[in-house]
């Protein structure tokens, strides 16, 4: 029972000095983020200024022409492109993603299998994605396995390979933060361990797995190294993942050093829908998700 002395503390007016202290701090913290912003503001802003300029009547309705004179056309195939190679690379890289990310918290634990896959991925979160470019270069590209040409799955799979590390990483931190007595609770009324990971872990953990997995797949939609050596650049527009594919990255990279006004303009343009198309697939992706939990 709490005496009246230490009653009379506990309600005791903070000290002014106290005061004074948290206001500093609550404005450094503040100056810290408007300058953390600023880069960011300043990015997008730019990108706007120069990104609308080149976005014409049929900018996103025409390939490119190949043309250095006139006209330089769209990026329809380029957004094509980049859909369909980012998404074969997001049915490969998340599933699996997730699954090794559900082997290292719900039934690895700390066994020494576990450890090295945990640092193997660790060690692959760190690799250049130009290295994962070259590998599939080497082992698919070049090589009469693999056809001996550029593809677009092969993109896909270079992409794959850089997604997969962040999208285990994620989903790793995000399953380790499912209360523990959710899974005893489950477990001790009889439920096999299988369904408690599927019926209840992966349920609470979803945000947090749809939110590492988005982070995953813009980083793969802006890589343009890996496409490079995989899918290569082609003009017009292909639904095959067997042909050449043209990539919103890859188109950027071949228009932003050219002499012609129009096409570095195009460049900007097609990095403005880039960046646009990736906020787009994170609004879908965050109202689906929280349309699945409200039912």
């Amino acid at each position: 029972m709490s005496t009246p002395s230490s009653a009379a503390t506990l309600l005791a007016p903070v000290s002014g000095r106290r005061r004074t202290t948290d206001l500093i701090m609550r404005g450094l913290l503040g100056l810290g983020t408007v300058i953390a912003l600023i880069p960011l503001v300043l990015v997008i802003y730019y990108l706007f200024s120069r990104g609308l300029k080149g976005i014409g009547s049929g900018f996103f309705t025409t390939d490119p022409t190949g043309n250095f004179l006139g006209d330089p056309g769209g990026v329809k195939s380029a957004i094509i492109g980049t859909l369909e190679i980012v998404g074969l690379a997001s049915v490969i890289a998340i599933p699996l993603g997730i699954g090794v990310a559900l082997y290292l918290v719900e039934f690895g634990k700390k066994t020494v299998f576990a450890q090295i896959v945990r640092y193997l991925v660790d060690v692959m979160t760190g690799v250049p994605s130009i290295v994962f470019g070259l590998f599939v270069y080497i082992t698919l590209v070049t090589t009469k396995f693999g056809g001996a040409s550029f593809t677009g799955y092969k993109g896909s799979f270079a992409l794959a390979l850089l997604m997969l590390p962040v999208v285990t990483r994620s989903a790793e931190v995000v399953l380790g933060l499912v209360p523990e007595a959710l899974r005893e609770a489950a477990l001790a009324l009889g439920v096999p361990r299988w369904k408690v990971t599927l019926k209840i872990v992966l349920p609470t953990a979803l945000p947090g797995l749809i939110t590492g997995s988005l982070l995953a797949v813009a980083r793969g939609m802006g890589e343009t190294a890996p496409l490079l050596f995989t899918a290569a650049t082609v003009n017009g527009t292909t639904y095959n993942l067997g042909q050449r594919m043209n990539s919103l990255p890859a188109q950027i990279y071949a228009d932003i050093s050219q002499p012609n006004n129009d096409i570095v303009n195009r460049a900007w343009a097609a990095a403005l829908t880039l960046v646009v198309l990736i906020l787009v697939i994170t609004l879908i992706a965050r109202v689906a998700a929280r349309r699945s939990r409200v039912s």
